[in-house]
């Protein structure tokens, strides 16, 4: 056990963080496991057990408790499980609507950019001799 009080504040500060984290953790895992019991048994909530998971997911790496990748590798898991299950009817995309706004050209961008200000002037000034 440390000695100095600010060591054992950080002490007590990361025993609390610890069991935060250990919380979180462990309602992503209940999460996802539900989700793959369900796709399991190819029940009917299964899409909105996978959507649960995901945003448990995407909760924890906001949060620092799982790293970013670590998410997305799992996400990207649990949808490609979603996907292979057949609940999910996967719809035609759809076509892509006409751009109502013209594309802008790169030449209108350089007009709309003001002009470089010119630098500053140094000023001299004279040491007085007296």
């Amino acid at each position: 056990m440390a000695n100095i009080a600010s060591s054992k504040k950080d002490a007590r500060r990361s025993a609390v963080r610890a069991a935060r984290n250990r919380s979180l953790k462990s309602s992503v895992k209940t999460k996802v496991v539900k989700f793959r019991r369900a796709a399991a048994e190819s029940a009917e909530d299964t899409e909105q057990l996978a959507l649960t998971a995901v945003a448990a997911l995407d909760r924890a790496a906001s949060k620092g408790v799982v790293h970013a990748r670590n998410a997305a590798r799992r996400k990207s898991r649990l949808m490609k499980r979603l996907n292979a299950s057949g609940v999910v009817e996967v719809e035609a995309p759809k076509p892509a609507k006409a751009a109502s706004k013209p594309a802008r050209t790169t030449k209108a961008k350089k007009a709309e950019k003001p002009a470089p200000r010119p630098a500053p002037k140094k000023k001299t000034t004279r040491k007085s001799t007296s």
